[in-house]
């Protein structure tokens, strides 16, 4: 691994994006890597089972400034978060206890033990209803609790760093999507509202039908576009930032992204023709907060980590999905 990084902890480790940036981490070598999660969205079995692992939140200060003092921890990746949009409009009070609480515990964790990279999992949730071409120089706006949640830690992050030596990555995700493509990890989430996950589950008949949620957006098919990047792009993100603050070239926020956005009808076609199979839908009313085209301007992650996706095709991404999906069905049918 770069220079000066040899003792990192990754909050939310055992999740879905945690686990293969986890996985990412330990192909690179990092000498030291503990995994903190309290496993209310994670699963254990996604991480090798030699991995340092802690059960725990991140709302237990205690518990966090003694895991960063005994292991020497120089770099965090803040993963652990809540992030379902419709859950945090009915429960908006879960979301900023865990999301912006948990990290203000997080930093203050870190301020105390002299911490010195953060990266910061955080979500174009924080754009609002900006849409086409989104660069990290759009207004943030956030229209649901999901995205005012994850733009206060942003901030706190922002301003802690203005006051202490600690220098970050804001890594703004677009809709991350796929599973590793060797079948080893992948979504596991239960009740996934993701499209993609939603769909995979559909054609290996887990769900019986999938919810298209509004047929009438201002889009070619009337169907909401998304940016999707593959989770695997997605982790070797987080290697990047890490070797751009291992550097000390500062700090930066930057979307995650591939910069072109599908349709959900794109994503259906796409998965029929991967499986031959007509996929069951049932149209349903739009949902609250849905935005007609959300996708990302990705240059600047591009020059400034030099970061160069490899799995820039949403065939593949759903491809690796759907192997996982039906991977997993297959164990629980064992």
């Amino acid at each position: 691994m770069s220079k000066n990084v040899n003792s990192v902890l990754v909050t939310g480790g055992a999740g879905y994006i945690g686990s293969h940036v986890v996985s990412a981490l330990l192909d690179a070598q990092v000498t030291n890597l503990v995994v903190l999660d309290n496993l209310s969205t994670g699963f254990k079995e996604s991480l090798t089972k030699d991995i340092n692992f802690v059960l725990g939140d991140i709302q237990d200060f205690c518990l966090l400034s003694k895991l960063l003092a005994k292991e020497r921890i120089d770099t965090v990746i803040h993963l652990a978060a809540k992030t379902v949009i419709p859950e945090s409009i009915t429960f908006p009070q879960r979301y900023y206890q865990n999301n912006t609480f948990g990290t203000l515990n997080l930093l203050q964790a870190c301020v105390e033990n002299k911490v010195k990279n953060f990266i910061y999992s955080s979500t174009a949730a924080v754009y609002g209803k900006a849409e086409h071409n989104i660069a990290e120089t759009c207004s943030t706006k956030p229209i649901n609790p999901y995205g005012h949640s994850k733009l206060m830690a942003e901030q706190m992050l922002i301003d802690t760093a203005k006051s202490y030596p600690l220098n970050y990555v804001i890594l703004r995700y677009f809709n991350v999507a796929g599973a590793d493509p060797s079948t080893k990890m992948g979504q596991r989430t239960l009740n996934a509202t993701h499209l993609i996950k939603a769909a995979v589950q559909t054609a290996c008949k887990i769900v019986p039908y999938l919810a298209i949620f509004g047929t009438d957006y201002p889009t070619p098919d009337g169907t909401c576009i998304r940016d999707y990047i593959h989770v695997s792009d997605l982790a070797n993100a987080h290697l990047s930032a890490m070797q751009y603050l291992n550097e000390e070239k500062g700090s930066a926020i930057l979307n995650c992204g591939y910069g072109r956005g599908y349709s959900v009808k794109q994503v259906i076609k796409t998965l029929e023709k991967i499986t031959n199979e007509s996929l069951p839908v049932l149209i349903a009313p739009a949902r609250a907060g849905d935005l007609p085209q959300v996708v990302a301007q990705n240059t600047k992650i591009k020059s400034l980590l030099k970061w160069a996706p490899q799995f820039d095709d949403i065939e593949f991404i759903i491809r690796t999905a759907l192997a996982f999906e039906q991977k997993m069905l297959n164990i629980k049918h064992f």
